[in-house]
């Protein structure tokens, strides 16, 4: 694939994260089915999605993730200090580190 079907995709992916925000709250089938989309999209372009969105997806349901409508986040402090985020669609629990592991010293 060449970068200017990469952007193409890119865009087109912004664009259904876009419309996904806003028909969420009228109608949620129809933003899960923007989001599903736009991930096929990434995959069929082989292309990363942006972390931005990568973190408003549930894995689990293809839901997106909107705080206080469809999902509870949460700091939690045991080991590493972590944000739990869970989809109150399908009950599925997403851990992200808050902190940046060190790396160790190679001597």
């Amino acid at each position: 694939m060449n970068t200017t079907t990469k952007q193409i995709a890119k865009h087109r992916i912004h664009v259904l994260f876009e419309q996904a925000e806003k028909t969420h709250r009228k109608k949620p089938q129809l933003a899960k089915r923007y989001v599903e989309v736009a991930r096929k999209i990434a995959m069929a372009a082989r292309i990363r999605l942006p972390a931005e969105y990568k973190h408003r997806i549930c894995k689990n349901c293809n839901s997106l993730l909107l705080p206080g409508e469809n999902c509870e986040v949460r700091i939690k402090q045991r080991r590493e200090p972590h944000l739990v985020i869970t989809c109150l669609c399908c009950g599925h629990k997403t851990r992200m580190l808050l902190r940046k592991r060190k790396e160790e010293n190679k001597t």
